[in-house]
């Protein structure tokens, strides 16, 4: 269905888009004409059903407009992370062999630098002079190829996951009718457009329902928390390290934000310090869950509940199945932990040209996510960590995020990253990277805060003072790097 021209029917003249950086605001009908007009370009250069068109830029309404005109046509968006490096997207160019690249000036450098000779490329700026007529949606079938989100791991290449039209769709559909979205939504996207949360999360249930986008480009904490206001926005979208970094500025203390309904953190678990400092000023939070491959909706808790039950991502949403299974496949009830596991419409159809890879990860029809996680009593769903980050000590699992969260409740913490290492004796060492708030803590000191919660074996051997935790493209602490740097430690040693 194409639900752009439709919603361009029944919301014309409302505002779909506003783009800050470039100072565009969109209605529905003149998005409509926009993406009409990029599927006659793309027809220009020959692009036909399942071409890839990859895309550079950052957050802009292009990208909206190129991803809704690759529907039209039946192309596959392909929009790339332009914070890798040279090797990871020249790898990502070559698996998904794109039939054009569109992009940003901005990233002119870095395009040339790839050198690839044989695919051409497309200014978005300076397009060609096209006839605009206005395009039907091809006829494709559901299941078939809509967009590559490649993810943006900390270990191995990325992978090229592939949404379908039935995805994207009822990722739509479950977030506005489980989340109570309305046609008045605003949301403030400063989440990158190359991943599922910028494109994904909220953006595109928003347009689907009829509400407004506010496009941010880099992200600056100050100018987010004005944007808030500025927009009337209702509901945005953060990852826990910009929630942190708007915590630390006096805008956050000075301003309300009346239009607010919602607070939302996702793409890590959410330190208790941020809860604290939203209750404080009596403003509504709530955290979620998602990954690339399964939405990356599938959860609602209202903001109340997740006062209630701080670190809860709630309960599934109505369109979709989970369970928690043990090694065995057998499912855990309350309070167990075990993988997470999740059906629906809104599933990936596969890694691209990874079938092994999607074999393992799809099975029966139910997504291993590779995620710990637990069920409570009332049926609230919290996640303990990834599956790959266990630290298995003495013959204990230890959950760093257990560890994580209490060091953090300590007011002269400001970050914390917990790894397991290998140890001769234990198996694996339990060491805790942390980054302080200008004062001192000894060792000895961060050990006995420890013992006051934890068991004697969840406490960190070692305890490494860091002035800042390294981060990933999207503002998630990057283990792997600070794995590297203990490594480094213990050959020079």
């Amino acid at each position: 269905m194409d639900w752009i021209t439709k919603r361009a029917e029944l919301s014309g003249e409302k505002t779909a888009i506003i783009d800050i950086f470039y100072n565009r605001k969109l209605s529905y009908k003149q998005l409509d004409i926009q993406v009409n007009r990029w599927a006659n370009i793309f027809r220009a250069y020959q692009i036909k059903k399942g071409d890839r068109v990859a895309v550079i830029a950052p957050n802009q309404a292009e990208l909206f407009e190129i991803m809704f005109a690759c529907g039209k046509i039946g192309a596959i968006f392909v929009p790339l992370n332009w914070r890798l490096s040279e090797e990871e997207l020249k790898y990502i160019l070559a698996d998904s062999s794109p039939s054009l690249i569109v992009f940003n000036e901005r990233y002119d450098d870095r395009v040339k630098t790839l050198a690839i000779d044989t695919i051409p490329l497309l200014s978005i700026s300076n397009p060609p002079n096209v006839e605009i007529t206005n395009w039907k949606w091809d006829d494709h079938k559901e299941e078939e190829p809509w967009l590559i989100i490649y993810t943006g791991g900390t270990t191995g290449l990325p992978k090229g996951v592939v949404l379908s039209y039935r995805a994207v769709t009822w990722n739509a559909i479950n977030t506005v009718v489980s989340w109570g979205l309305t046609e008045d939504e605003i949301t403030l996207n400063y989440m990158p457009m190359f991943h599922s949360g910028g494109i994904n999360a909220l953006s595109i249930p928003i347009l689907f329902n009829g509400g407004t986008v506010v496009i941010g480009d880099q992200f600056n904490p100050v100018e987010a928390l004005k944007n808030l206001n500025r927009y009337q926005c209702t509901i945005a979208l953060f990852v826990p390290t910009m929630y942190h970094m708007m915590q630390q500025t006096e805008e956050f203390e000075k301003l309300d934000f009346p239009s607010m309904k919602a607070f939302v953190s996702g793409g890590a678990p959410c330190p208790f310090s941020i809860y604290d400092k939203f209750a404080a000023k009596g403003l509504p939070f709530r955290e979620g869950y998602g990954l690339t491959e399964a939405g990356p909706n599938n959860f609602y808790i209202s903001p109340k509940e997740a006062m209630e039950k701080r670190g809860s991502v709630g309960k599934p949403m109505m369109f979709n199945d989970v369970k928690i299974v043990d090694e065995q496949g057998k499912e855990i009830l309350n309070n167990g932990v075990g993988e997470l596991l999740i059906r629906g419409k809104h599933l990936f159809t596969k890694y691209w040209n990874k079938d092994q890879t999607t074999a393992e990860t799809l099975k029966n029809g139910w997504l291993h996510t590779g995620d710990f996680a637990k069920r409570d009593e009332e049926g609230y769903f919290y996640i303990v960590g990834r599956k790959k980050d266990v630290i298995i000590t003495g013959g204990e699992n230890v959950y760093p995020l257990e560890i994580e969260q209490w060091l953090l409740q300590h007011e002269a913490i400001d970050e914390v990253a917990v790894v397991g290492i290998p140890d001769e004796k234990w198996g694996e060492r339990i060491v805790a990277f942390v980054s302080l708030k200008g004062t001192d803590l000894s060792e000895n000191e961060l050990k006995d805060y420890c013992e006051k919660k934890l068991a004697k074996f969840k406490v960190p051997k070692a305890f490494v003072s860091v002035d800042q935790l390294p981060k990933t493209p999207v503002g998630k602490i990057d283990k792997k790097a600070l794995m590297d740097v203990l490594s480094e430690q213990t050959e020079q040693s």
